[in-house]
């Protein structure tokens, strides 16, 4: 099995604290469902700077990565079917699934 990157983009915040534990207790409930496909169930990335070699800068894109979790699967489309799965999307938010090498 290889190791696949969801890294989440995007997506609102929500819009009060009884909906921000409605959406946690989707998440917790997701990352059990998924038993031990889950390497990394999430780490949130509230903060980023965009770094070239000449400046840096305030991340400020709306579709910035917000975080990211690592899945365990036999391929890239399995992966994407977890990654399907994630009730970030339920946020307005998008996915992107990136295959891990070994190093």
């Amino acid at each position: 099995m290889d190791n696949f990157m969801i890294a989440y983009h995007g997506g609102n915040q929500p819009s009060s604290k009884e909906e921000g534990m409605a959406q946690m207790g989707k998440w917790k409930a997701w990352v059990e469902s998924l038993g031990e496909t889950i390497v990394n169930p999430g780490t949130p990335l509230p903060a980023s700077k965009i770094v070239t070699k000449t400046s840096v800068e305030d991340d400020s894109d709306a579709n910035a990565m917000k975080g990211f979790a690592v899945v365990k699967a036999e391929s890239m489309e399995e992966a994407v079917k977890i990654a399907q799965s994630d009730p970030f999307l339920e946020n307005g938010g998008s996915i992107r699934v990136s295959k891990m090498m070994q190093m």
